[in-house]
């Protein structure tokens, strides 16, 4: 149980590429072609709307493996990439479209759908975890970072309350209703992504979410500009924290 079946390797710009399976739902590994040796882990969750291979996680998963060594993985959202929708997705995603239509708030919808999505997701994201540590080049005992914005968040927020091996997360731009409780029982590292002139998400409701986090250590990264205009180079400082974070406990294992 909870086995990774590869179905497809490419290999490209120092990077291995493979797509496999577990418990029968469509993820892709990136790691370094050189053959990392218990190297750090890093796993990514990806827009709502978007999927596994979408360019910006591919274009993550290239900082990481290219600039840290790292191993990076990425699953399709319940509802997303290669899974099928179901009923409920449809209903929500028709919603969201006539919120949009009649120029109504999203966040109401968005933050329900959201959370389903969540409680899908988190025991997916469990069982993903668990096979990839059974990987000899990384292993049960190696540091494990998340990287998840917007439905990333929804998503990895739960997550990371839940899974203890989790060592330091980035997040950002999603609402607080729901995650603020979770969030409570988040004490890693974390870095927070915040635009100040999101459309969507107020500010206030974006430093709220923030605020919620019982870590010691966190940073608020906050960018002018509107929901979709994270700025490139909010990517270069994820790598940074997780080198911070991730490539110190690699060495103290060795």
């Amino acid at each position: 149980m909870n086995t990774l079946h590869f179905t497809a390797e490419a290999t490209s710009n120092g990077i291995v590429e493979r797509d496999f399976t577990v418990n029968g739902i469509p993820g892709v590994l990136w790691s370094p072609e050189s053959g990392a040796d218990r190297a750090a882990l890093v796993l990514m969750g990806h827009g709502g709307g978007n999927h596994k291979k979408h360019p910006a996680m591919a274009g993550r998963a290239r900082l990481l493996v290219n600039g840290c060594g790292f191993h990076v993985a990425v699953i399709d959202a319940p509802g997303h990439g290669d899974r099928p929708h179901t009923e409920h997705d449809e209903a929500e995603i028709a919603a969201l479209f006539a919120a949009r239509a009649a120029g109504e708030p999203e966040s109401p919808i968005v933050v329900r759908y959201n959370d389903h999505l969540a409680k899908l997701a988190v025991p997916e994201y469990r069982a993903l975890l668990d096979a990839l540590q059974k990987l000899p080049a990384i292993g049960i005992d190696g540091p494990v970072g998340f990287w998840g914005i917007n439905m990333g968040t929804a998503i990895g927020v739960p997550f990371v309350a839940a899974e203890p091996r989790i060592t330091a997360a980035v997040f950002g731009q999603h609402w607080p209703d729901v995650l603020a409780e979770k969030a409570k029982h988040i004490t890693v590292p974390i870095e927070f992504d915040l635009q100040w002139d999101d459309e969507h998400i107020s500010r206030e409701e974006g430093l709220a979410l923030f605020d919620a986090f019982a870590s010691t250590e966190k940073s608020l990264h906050v960018n002018s500009g509107k929901h979709k205009e994270l700025p490139r180079f909010e990517a270069d400082s994820a790598v940074r924290f997780f080198a911070r974070h991730l490539v110190s406990a690699v060495t103290s294992l060795a």
